[in-house]
């Protein structure tokens, strides 16, 4: 077993929820080795083409890593072992904190094809294609947000992918709305945690009226335009935002659940396509649920 291989105690929490090896076209090559070579360039961020001999064939390992990209097995996947995660009481959901990172696109991101994609031998579009695909220029050049959901333990609940001079307000509801843990034993998936935290940029009525509306209480601080504005309409501008200090502190969590993730396939963008490139991301994440 290589150094960031899957180990013994991390496949057997994974095994139960891979695809069947398929019926026709022949065997599958074996998924922990493929599974390894993927969260090898993952980790490295290395050109398929040059991973080592002893993950098998790059193409190989490329293939699959798009195929599950491509027709959401990858997002299956997350959702079964949060799951899991959930039945052991592993999920911490008396905070949920939302932030968002910037990942500066690599020259080889570019360029993709303006057509769609389609799914492997199937026709349909990739689940999380994007005619953009999630690339906007800035000062710096190409760069990709991604808008985070992370819970109590440093693990990403749920993220999404924008191009890079996107706003981080506009897309918090989007992010609540993907967090969906399945219960096995019955019942409503989980999806509403108790308290949601976000810094200054998360700070407007369309949010908090959400989150109101959902019954879920919030820690987002009021910029100082915000409350300019409401004390200037007097009882019009509505009544001041809650702000609790000692709660806000655990916001910290969902930076450090973005520090977690690997720094060279996820904090440099690689793939040309988004629908990869999430799952990339989702692939990191999975790693970081399966760990004890």
């Amino acid at each position: 077993m290589g150094r960031g291989d899957l180990t013994n105690a991390e496949w057997v929490r994974l095994e139960p929820h891979l695809p069947m090896p398929g019926q026709r076209g022949g065997r599958w090559t074996d998924h922990r080795m493929v599974i390894n070579g993927i969260l090898f360039r993952v980790r490295t961020g290395t050109p398929w083409r040059d991973l080592p001999e002893r993950f098998g064939s790059g193409k190989t390992v490329y293939e699959r890593h798009r195929r599950w990209s491509a027709d959401g097995t990858w997002d299956w996947i997350l959702r079964a072992v949060q799951a899991d995660a959930d039945l052991a009481g592993r999920i911490d959901w008396s905070m949920v904190s939302v932030d968002s990172t910037s990942c500066r696109a690599h020259q080889h991101a570019a360029g993709a094809r303006k057509r769609k994609p389609r799914v492997p031998k199937k026709r349909t579009t990739p689940r999380h294609h994007r005619p953009d695909e999630g690339l906007g220029r800035s000062r710096g050049g190409l760069t990709c947000k991604i808008h985070l959901a992370g819970e109590g333990g440093c693990r990403p609940m749920a993220f999404l992918l924008t191009p890079g001079q996107w706003g981080d307000a506009p897309q918090m509801i989007e992010v609540l709305e993907r967090i969906r843990v399945s219960r096995p034993q019955g019942g409503h998936p989980g999806a509403r945690p108790d308290h949601v935290g976000g810094d200054k940029a998360y700070s407007s009525r369309r949010n908090r009226r959400y989150l109101r509306r959902r019954r879920i209480k919030h820690t987002i601080p009021e910029p100082k335009d915000q409350r300019a504005n409401r004390q200037r309409r007097g009882s019009r501008g509505g009544r001041p935002t809650g702000f609790d200090g000692d709660v806000y502190k655990r916001r910290n969590e969902v930076e450090r659940t973005i520090n977690r993730l690997p720094p060279r396939a996820v904090a440099t963008r690689y793939d040309k396509r988004a629908c990869v490139f999430h799952g990339t991301i989702t692939a990191a994440a999975i790693r970081l649920w399966l760990r004890p």
